[in-house]
């Protein structure tokens, strides 16, 4: 149970892919121009997430590693070609608003990416709440920028075209279209990671110091920690190098004992 929820927590709060990863920016950054495309998106991709884990835990020990990224790409591929039909059956509003965005969520780096570093190597029960946590905080996140985008760029909320669950009266409120276009998602996008970040450090939730590993204080944060306690002390080298070579020429060197003359010697320096 505590390894579920954890799961759940770590794609929703602590490593949610677009607050806090910001992976997955191509579709979050285009769709999110209303909250139901927002959310269709998401759902679709929670979907694909989910299935996709399941099965590459259920065959991971079958894929060989050679061909592991083709296989994956394989089985995304075919889960996402049956979330387009069922969307083109279903919703044909929402398949014509999504467009080349669903087919691109084969490619998309959060799907792949839970494959390889977490279902390809997990149990089946925990790779299927990883997906949905993954799934869960992508929706999160599209939801929220449609929501805002929507609000503040068209002054409604849940509207398809033709009906809103909320339209603001253009007497009271004056829609900033700026926001449904592409300059508004990134600004949209940076003031919500900016109160996400704002909340983590009222929270206390601040990034590690980095330690002074020039001290014997800072080598307890070191991962080396352990491997340098059982090395050889060094010596320590001279501060002043200046100095190191005065005191080495100051030291007096042995003298070369003198050889004696032979006679023959001394008669030719006479000559």
């Amino acid at each position: 149970m505590n390894k579920i929820l954890e799961r759940l927590h770590n794609g929703i709060i602590k490593e949610n892919p677009i607050l806090i990863m910001t992976l997955g920016m191509c579709p979050t950054l285009a769709v999110t121009t209303s909250l139901i495309n927002g959310l269709g998106m998401g759902m679709s991709t929670l979907a694909v997430l989910v299935c996709s884990n399941f099965l590459i835990s259920l065959l991971r020990k079958f894929i060989p590693d050679t061909v592991r990224i083709p296989a994956y790409i394989v089985i995304v591929a075919s889960l996402v070609t049956i979330i387009q039909f069922v969307l083109q059956g279903f919703v044909p509003d929402l398949y014509s608003s999504l467009g080349i965005y669903i087919p691109l969520i084969v490619v998309n780096c959060i799907i792949l990416g839970r494959a390889e570093a977490y279902a390809s190597k997990s149990k089946i029960i925990p790779s299927i709440f990883d997906g949905i946590g993954m799934g869960l905080g992508f929706t999160m996140g599209l939801g929220i920028l449609g929501f805002l985008r929507e609000l503040i760029g068209n002054g409604t909320i849940l509207s398809d075209g033709a009906n809103a669950l909320l339209k603001i009266p253009e007497e009271i409120y004056t829609p900033a279209s700026v926001m449904i276009l592409a300059p508004g998602a990134f600004i949209v996008l940076a003031f919500v990671i900016a109160t996400m970040n704002k909340i983590k450090e009222k929270k206390g939730m601040k990034p590690a110091e980095v330690p002074d590993y020039t001290t014997k204080e800072g080598c307890a944060g070191c991962a080396a920690a352990s491997m340098c306690a059982g090395a050889a002390p060094q010596t320590e080298a001279p501060a002043d190098p200046l100095k190191a070579k005065a005191e080495s020429a100051a030291i007096p060197r042995a003298v070369k004992p003198e050889v004696p003359k032979t006679e023959t010697a001394v008669k030719e320096e006479k000559e």
